[in-house]
């Protein structure tokens, strides 16, 4: 018996095809602010580039709850998968 994950329409409408990508891997706010990341998620609205739950900052989520913007992808090298922080769905591309 498999285990089915429930796919939000954030990410069922999610364009492979024009995925943004950030060329620095960096998180924006902590190099302004001369902290440290663990890992990167990139914004799939507007593209910026910062650090995820597991860091120190929480960029990433933060993000989300100011702007609403739902959709990152990993920035990590050899990652991809995408997220919605509104629905936690999540999806392998």
């Amino acid at each position: 018996m498999g285990f089915k994950t429930k796919i939000c329409d954030h990410l069922k409408s999610f364009d492979l095809q024009n995925i943004k990508k950030n060329d620095t891997y960096e998180c924006a706010i902590c190099v302004q602010n001369g902290d440290n990341w663990v890992h990167l998620r990139t914004c799939q609205e507007c593209g910026i580039t910062l650090c995820c739950d597991s860091s120190p900052n929480k960029h990433a989520s933060e993000h989300f709850k100011k702007h609403e913007h739902p959709v990152i992808i990993s920035a990590e090298p050899n990652e991809n998968w995408a997220w919605c922080y509104e629905h936690k769905s999540f999806i392998q591309f």
